[in-house]
């Protein structure tokens, strides 16, 4: 399993976005968090195969059909925590 750092970056706050990243994570098995950030962006800590990590990016790079995504910057890291669900963090 890996466990990605992800940040979104564009019009993706107030356009429902969280939901739409937390719908792809259930979709394809993924556990985690998303999170509105200060700077305007959106923050995720996911967990999951490669393969299905793969797909999720693809689709959140995609957005939902009120989002813009400008950028995604990931990053491998590893928290040791271990998710049972997707959740969307306030």
């Amino acid at each position: 399993m890996l466990q990605l750092q992800i940040v979104v970056s564009g019009k993706v706050q107030g356009v429902g976005y969280r939901y739409f990243a937390q719908m792809k994570a259930v979709q394809f098995g993924i556990t985690g968090w998303v999170k509105n950030r200060s700077d305007g962006a959106v923050e995720m800590v996911t967990t999951g195969t490669k393969e299905n990590l793969d797909l999720f990016i693809e689709e959140i790079q995609r957005g939902n059909p009120f989002s813009t995504v400008d950028q995604i910057e990931i990053s491998e890291i590893s928290t040791g925590e271990k998710y049972q669900s997707f959740t969307i963090k306030y």
